[in-house]
């Protein structure tokens, strides 16, 4: 009997499999069944770049050791650059402005995002909020599945693939590491992490961390504040590897926006930040008028506040010889908003553009406390999010043959989504006087005469999912031939509730004002849409609402593997993903149900995999139905969402490790997608048509590649370089407009202080955008127009002391 099945007939099943290989999954359950079918020798990883892989699917990781290459507090996301398929985006250089992913040509609504295998994308939109994402210094690995999900992913938006990062467990003994760094932009962070060892009569461990990060933005006034707390316990029973786990995080953002361009802007280098000189306020005084001229260039109201956090719990049980159930529970919690501001006459006519933007301010108010009602104020407005999401992911895996294993998952996800708009005042320098504007327990709203709060959002969401799954694992043929077959079920409801009137998907008016019907105009819940009193004619709104819809699809799962020699394989994959559609696309003047977005993902894929070469290679096709996109009626001034009917994406990804001598690596990787639009989509005025047939996808490069080499100089001293290309995105779905490609080169070097006697001690010195590259990185795209771009980060260096203890 091998190794491996000696280990398999063993009670300890996943104890003895975890202790030998590295784990390459997503949730406990995940994790487990796939140490099954794995072989017993350590998998090949080469300095957390490029590591071997088993599974039939196409699957890239990195572990801690490149991670941490990384400028240090990073968001994990911008370590996935050099992945193929990948690109990333990033607003600054140090990771906590945000920024941008696609896999395979879908955009970051449509990957999911995992934390230990608990979705992280916002419950309404699926927004991945990379400033968010937990301390670099404490994540163990990353999985990104390319354009499949796994069996039990607890996600109804993983059209494109999953992105799942673990953190990593307590050591046995007790240390700790501190970090202090500094760079251009006025950047400091300082990062400290305490392990417990070992401690009382059971081994329990833990560490605990916290770290403050801050720098300036890099084109016009502003800070870039983040601070974050980790915390985790584990607990083992027994030698057979059942556990018990509790991980915490809390992370808080403070942030000026960075200012957006057009590709003219860019091109002519008259983009500039917002403005420092125009944030003063005029003084209120009585009898006259006063104007807050700062409307659109403040960079004190151009602010993303965000407190985000959440408990995951992980447990593994033996139950007899041949059963293993993992139970998986979690909590998150989210309030933020992405700032805004509005101009409104104190007069009750309007605001400075003649329109008030979301709620009804009527029959005059003072609203800057000078005693009249003659003044055009500026007042905080911002549309804040604040979410309550419960979790838990479980299976229960049945060992029945030493190599074959099957799997039953349930996964219950519960987010009540809470949406409001409440204004607040500006203090006299240009900052809110509250950052969650006057959101009930934080600033103080503006009462209207009617005892009504103004607003221009208040809505209620609960999004609920239940999935079953089913999945069979099983090795033949001497262990050349691997089997995956699965079935996913997601049964997933949204419970919607809007106490304002809509104008669209996005843009809501709030007031208790008596509408005026509109006779003939149905809403598609058998009343009809309406005008509202001091809004244009041509504005006609949907009535407040309570509705619910639902979303239920079988998704099977398959891959198959065969090892061609000890170190060739080729593998088959089929999968077929769902993403249902998001709050924005339900909530519109006239009830809509579009269908899911469904994607049939067909992968083929050849592996080598030796001690000094790891090659992946995999061509796929992506037929992508129902795709579901924003238009603008720029004319009207109003957005909705539109079915863009069938896209088909296909391409060749393939990534190459080398490592001839144990001092010198090499990593290449390269992508190539074609997009195309199977038909024309209804245009942004009435019976308009946008000739997008046989378009491509926008934000998608049709080529990207990357490089980096590491190479330990001395014992002490060692360097990486790396560089990515990406290559031409178009802005929009008519392929109008192309942003240009760009190349970004990154230096990395540190040097171990261990010959002063200081273990574990070394200076980390990181340059970013090392030759100075000027691009457009982060695109907020148009269907049909004119496209916005985030400005690249400049060059950026920072040194890093790292001592451990």
């Amino acid at each position: 009997m091998t190794k491996k099945l000696a280990c398999l007939a063993s009670t300890a099943l996943v104890g003895c499999l975890l202790s030998a290989t590295a784990a390459m999954a997503q949730s406990t359950g995940t994790e487990a069944v796939e140490q099954v079918v794995v072989t017993a020798s350590t998998l090949k990883n080469q300095n957390g770049t490029i590591v071997a892989q088993t599974v039939p699917k196409s699957r890239s990781t990195i572990t801690q050791d490149f991670i941490a290459r990384q400028v240090p507090g990073q968001t994990v996301l911008d370590s996935l650059n050099l992945l193929p398929g990948v690109n990333f985006t990033n607003n600054d250089a140090y990771g906590s402005a945000g920024g941008d992913i696609t896999i395979r040509g879908f955009d970051s609504q449509r990957v999911a995002l995992l934390q230990d295998g608990i979705p992280l994308n916002d419950s309404g939109n699926y927004a991945i909020y990379p400033n968010q994402q937990m301390d670099s210094e404490l994540i163990s690995k990353v999985d990104v599945n390319l354009g499949t999900t796994d069996v039990d992913s607890p996600t109804a938006a993983a059209a494109g693939g999953t992105i799942n990062y673990m953190t990593r467990k307590p050591k046995d003994d007790f240390g700790g590491v501190f970090e202090a760094q500094a760079g251009d932009g006025n950047f400091r962070r300082f990062f400290g992490v305490i392990d417990t060892g070992k401690i009382g009569p059971w081994g329990t461990s833990a560490w605990f961390s916290a770290a403050d990060a801050i720098n300036d933005v890099f084109n016009g006034p502003g800070k870039i504040h983040k601070t974050q707390y980790n915390a985790r316990i584990y607990q083992p029973f027994g030698d057979n590897g059942d556990f018990i786990s509790l991980i915490a995080n809390y992370n808080k953002n403070r942030n000026n926006f960075i200012n957006r361009m057009t590709l003219a802007q860019f091109q002519a280098g008259t983009g500039i930040g917002y403005s420092r000189a125009t944030c003063a306020r005029p003084t209120p005084v009585a009898g006259t008028a006063q104007v807050d001229f700062n409307a659109s260039t403040c960079y004190k109201n151009n602010i993303n506040p965000s407190n985000t956090g959440n408990l995951r719990g992980q447990s593994l049980f033996h139950l007899g010889d041949s059963f293993i159930l993992t139970v998986d529970p979690s909590f998150q919690y989210t309030l933020a908003n992405g700032g805004g501001r509005t101009l409104f006459n104190e007069n009750g006519n309007g605001t400075g553009n003649g329109i008030i933007r979301g709620s009804a301010l009527t029959g005059g108010q003072d609203l800057n406390g000078d005693g009249d009602i003659l003044d055009s104020v500026l007042l905080y407005s911002p549309n804040t999010t604040n979410t309550r999401r419960y979790g838990v992911t479980s299976s229960l895996i049945w060992k029945f043959a030493d190599n074959q294993s099957f799997r039953l998952a349930y996964t219950y996800d519960e987010a009540h989504h809470r949406q409001t708009g409440e204004y607040t005042t500006f203090n006299s320098d240009g900052t809110p006087s509250n950052v969650f504007g006057g959101k009930d327990g934080y600033g103080k709203s503006i009462k209207l005469s009617d005892g009504s709060i103004l607003r221009r959002r208040d809505r209620v969401s609960i999004a609920t999912l239940n999935q079953f799954s089913a999945e069979y694992r099983g090795r033949f043929m001497e262990d050349k031939l691997l089997l995956n077959v699965g079935l996913r079920a997601p049964f997933f409801k949204r419970q919607l509730h809007n106490f304002c009137y809509q104008l669209d998907t996005f843009n809501a008016y709030c007031t208790n004002q008596a509408p005026i019907t509109l006779a003939g105009t149905n809403d598609g819940n058998g009343q009809t849409l309406v005008n509202l009193p001091g809004q244009p004619l041509a504005n006609q709104y949907g009535r407040p609402r309570e509705f619910t819809r639902k979303y239920d699809k079988v998704l099977p799962n398959v891959g198959v593997s065969y090892n061609l020699t000890d170190r060739q394989s080729v593998y088959f994959s089929y999968a077929e993903t769902l993403s249902a559609p998001r709050t924005d696309d339900l909530y519109d003047k006239k009830l809509t149900n579009p269908d899911p977005e469904i994607a049939h993902v067909y992968d083929l894929g050849y592996r080598f995999q030796s001690p000094t070469v790891l090659l992946a290679a995999s061509a796929y096709y992506n037929d992508f139905t129902n795709r579901i996109e924003r238009a603008f009626n720029e004319q009207d001034n109003i957005a909705f969402s539109v079915n863009v009917g069938d896209v088909v994406l296909k391409g060749f990804d393939a990534q190459f490790g080398f490592k001839p001598e144990e001092y010198l690596s090499f990593y290449a990787s390269f992508s190539y997608v074609d997009s195309e639009l199977k038909a024309n989509i209804p245009g942004t005025t009435l019976n308009s048509v946008l000739p997008t047939k046989g378009k491509e996808l926008y934000e998608t490069p049709k080529y990207q590649g990357a490089v980096r080499v590491d190479w330990d100089i001395t014992e002490a001293l060692s360097v990486g370089v790396q560089a990515k290309y990406v290559g031409e995105r178009w802005t929009n779905l008519t392929n109008t407009e192309k942003v240009p490609s760009y190349a970004l080169l990154d230096l990395d070097a540190r040097y171990q202080l261990d010959g002063l006697g200081l273990k574990d001690t070394y200076v980390q010195i990181n340059v970013k955008n090392l030759a100075d590259e000027k691009y457009l990185g982060d695109l907020a795209v148009n269907p049909s127009g004119t496209g916005l771009g985030q400005p690249g980060y400049p060059r950026t260096a920072s040194i890093t002391l790292h001592a451990a203890f």
